[in-house]
């Protein structure tokens, strides 16, 4: 039963700092996390506790670390000295499994400071009327992008591409594709 109640309790820990470290919750303070969690623990054991759970969090978060990568790193941790428990082991990489995609998505939005593709749509338009008939019966890409920062009101672009002009953009598309390729290809 002790072990159940205290990987309860170490689950609330890891959920309460990063509720606070990544969501932005401000009414999660060590104090009641203390009071709620660990109230039978002195503060400077508990102090203890919370950073040492606070830098291991930390240290995954930062690597982005997958499930093989989760366990060597919990596994080094329960083999240092002052490190962890392996019941702490398995409650932090139970965590981490839960919480991985949405404390990522938390780090990147709170790390992207300029406008974002937020949507888009596109389709094609075959013109049916014209001033002149030569541009009758042909073809028109329409897009709409709407674009944004975080917590602003989002900006809409719409465009008309004909035939000649989505041929250069997607041209120059397959430029920057292959420069990226060229850049990031490892021998």
């Amino acid at each position: 039963m002790a072990d159940a109640e205290s990987s309860k309790a170490l689950s609330g820990l890891l959920n309460g700092i990063s509720q606070r470290r990544y969501y932005g919750n401000t009414e999660i303070t060590d104090e009641l996390l203390q009071t709620e969690l660990y109230p039978e623990l002195p503060p400077d054991q508990f102090r203890v506790l919370h950073d040492k759970m606070q830098g291991i969090i930390k240290s995954i978060v930062s690597a982005d670390m997958d499930v093989n990568q989760i366990d060597a790193f919990l596994t080094a941790q329960t083999k240092k000295q002052g490190g962890i428990t392996a019941e702490q082991s398995l409650v932090i990489a139970k965590f981490w499994k839960n919480h991985k995609k949405k404390i990522r998505e938390s780090v990147i939005n709170q790390n992207r400071w300029e406008n974002t593709l937020k949507g888009l749509r596109w389709r094609i338009d075959v013109k049916s009327q014209s001033s002149h008939m030569d541009q009758v019966s042909s073809s028109a890409a329409i897009v709409e992008m709407e674009i944004g920062a975080k917590d602003k009101d989002s900006e809409f672009l719409c465009m008309e591409l004909d035939e000649t002009k989505m041929n250069e953009i997607l041209k120059k598309l397959s430029e920057v594709e292959e420069n990226l390729a060229a850049l990031t290809h490892i021998s």
